[in-house]
């Protein structure tokens, strides 16, 4: 889910920028320290918006710079576990596919996208059902509902997030369209 929140940070501002120190310096300093971090309180901050406070500059023993604090408000993208998310596949491995929800990938493994037995086609980078003919491949669009969630804020992309498309009203949203098609009306319509 996106949110816009405000949030508190220190930046150090480096001495050659000491005799400017602005809002838009402070908001470049805290796009070049967060922007694309990961953080469990707030998930993963995906832009900088505005720089609403800048406090007072505090100096530290042995450090060349000044340390500012400032308030200001983000947009976070941070995936909630149950929340239902479109994606587009960006991957597609021998055990599932990776869907693009935002700015951080999930993993949708085999066992979750069908009942049906699915095959990896490497040649096309696709599961392949021989069943019914479907396939999930790069590019298609589907909705999923997060399952599992691991972040790491260390290392982003270490962060897992598990994705399930096999509840009613989830999957390739090509088969759901065909889904909606395929049902029968009332009687006398």
């Amino acid at each position: 889910m996106y949110k816009r929140v405000r949030l508190r940070d220190t930046v150090e501002v480096p001495p050659k920028h000491l005799a400017d120190v602005s809002e838009t310096l402070v908001k470049r300093l805290l796009q070049d320290k967060l922007e694309g971090r990961m953080d469990e309180d707030v998930g993963s901050v995906v832009s900088i918006v505005d720089v609403v406070e800048v406090g007072e500059g505090t100096v530290l023993p042995n450090q060349p710079g000044v340390y500012y604090e400032a308030v200001f408000d983000a947009v976070t993208f941070d995936p909630q576990m149950q929340e239902v998310v479109d994606g587009e596949v960006v991957e597609v491995v021998n055990f599932g596919t990776f869907i693009g929800i935002g700015p951080v990938d999930g993993l949708l493994h085999v066992s979750q996208i069908s009942d049906e037995y699915l095959s990896f086609d490497e040649e096309n980078q696709q599961l392949a059902s021989r069943e019914s003919n479907s396939t999930l491949g790069v590019g298609d669009s589907v909705r999923t509902r997060i399952v599992t969630k691991s972040i790491d804020e260390r290392n982003p992309r270490d962060s897992k997030i598990g994705l399930t498309a096999k509840q009613p009203g989830l999957g390739k949203l090509g088969w759901l369209r065909e889904q909606r098609e395929n049902e029968p009306t009332a009687a006398g319509e």
